[in-house]
């Protein structure tokens, strides 16, 4: 079984083309689970798994999250998958990749940067409060695409400098809170300058920090731009992964498209030889 590992500032994959290697749709969970643990395979936040279109694309890409759950779209392994697409022959300099939330359009840069059109928000609520041990935290909520790709929008002050243990532990809870009821991804931001903004994410399906989330800086900037706090053109997020620009159209109190744009790593090429993978796809 041929592999790629790739990264987008800082988030990582697996990618496995399944239109040469054939693998049953009900064993991808587990064989994600198995290669994307740091410790005893490849690691990865996730695994893409490239397949054959059904509505009209350049080809479909599976996402599953590091513990094996769906994922409904990634917009940093849609940049990374893109790559591998354009590299692979599979697609042109221009390309259209179908999710499971929706098309997603791609467009190659140059040879390390790729810009792709994230799926359009369906659900935006700017006031969203919740409370968590009794404390209220201002939080907006934010969906991407059809099913959509749930994100908690918060603020959090000096977040370069927040307790790591203590936002982890935030950052659970808020991901489980009721409120959210598909579970959320939360990112957590502060406004550092005109147009910049650092970012955190606690992701969904990761259960922790990740480099980087893609869906979730476009959500960030989605709320930020309707608040009136950014521009929404090539507004830079930077987190502990690196810097995405992200391009966010709006039509009064809509946002009507949202671009991420950012840098692609081609981190290996090889052959999965994890003896631990026949027991995984068994289960």
């Amino acid at each position: 079984m041929r592999f790629w590992k790739m990264n987008g500032a800082g988030n990582d994959f697996i990618i496995l083309n399944n239109l040469t290697e054939h693998l049953p749709a009900e064993e991808l969970p587990a064989i994600a689970r198995t290669l994307c643990e740091r410790h005893l395979s490849i690691g990865a936040d996730g695994l893409m798994v490239v397949d054959a279109p059904t509505e009209g694309g350049d080809y479909r890409m599976r996402f599953f999250n590091s513990d094996g759950s769906v994922g409904e779209m990634c917009g940093n392994g849609a940049r990374c998958i893109c790559r591998y697409g354009y590299e692979t022959g599979l697609a042109g300099e221009t390309q259209t990749v179908e999710t499971t939330a929706g098309i997603v359009t791609g467009r190659r840069i140059d040879a390390r940067r790729y810009r792709v059109r994230l799926n359009d928000p369906t659900t935006v609520r700017l006031d969203a409060a919740v409370v968590v041990d009794g404390v209220t935290y201002p939080c907006s909520y934010v969906e991407l695409g059809d099913p959509g790709l749930p994100h908690a929008v918060v603020p959090y002050h000096d977040l370069r400098h927040a307790e790591e243990h203590a936002l982890r532990e935030l950052g659970r809870k808020l991901r489980w809170h009721p409120a959210f009821p598909k579970g959320a991804n939360v990112n957590f931001y502060e406004l550092i300058g005109e147009d910049t903004v650092y970012e955190r994410t606690f992701e969904r399906g990761v259960e922790d920090f990740t480099y980087a989330c893609g869906t979730g800086t476009g959500s960030t900037v989605a709320v930020l731009t309707l608040r009136g706090k950014v521009s929404g053109r090539q507004v830079a997020v930077d987190m502990t992964g690196g810097r995405l620009l992200i391009d966010a159209e709006r039509q009064g109190s809509r946002i009507t498209a949202l671009y991420l744009t950012g840098p692609t790593n081609i981190v290996a090429k090889g052959e999965v030889t994890d003896e631990d993978l026949s027991l995984a796809r068994s289960v």
